[in-house]
């Protein structure tokens, strides 16, 4: 269960949000557009972050640049 330590990892890199107009889920209660999240996993589609409730969520990469 590796995701369970993906908290305490060192940060790959920093993205900013872009937008949160997401169409099938509400992001606009946890991503906040311009701010600068760090980055603890990346795949092909999603980046994992930790958002605004202070644990890690996996998010399609177009909300992010």
């Amino acid at each position: 269960m590796l995701h369970n330590t993906w908290k305490d990892a060192p940060t790959l890199r920093t993205v900013t949000c872009t937008h949160t107009n997401a169409a099938k889920y509400l992001v606009s209660n946890v991503l906040t557009v311009g701010k600068e999240y760090e980055v603890k996993n990346e795949t092909d589609e999603f980046i994992f972050v930790i958002d605004n409730t202070g644990h890690i969520g996996g998010y399609y990469k177009t909300y992010f640049k």
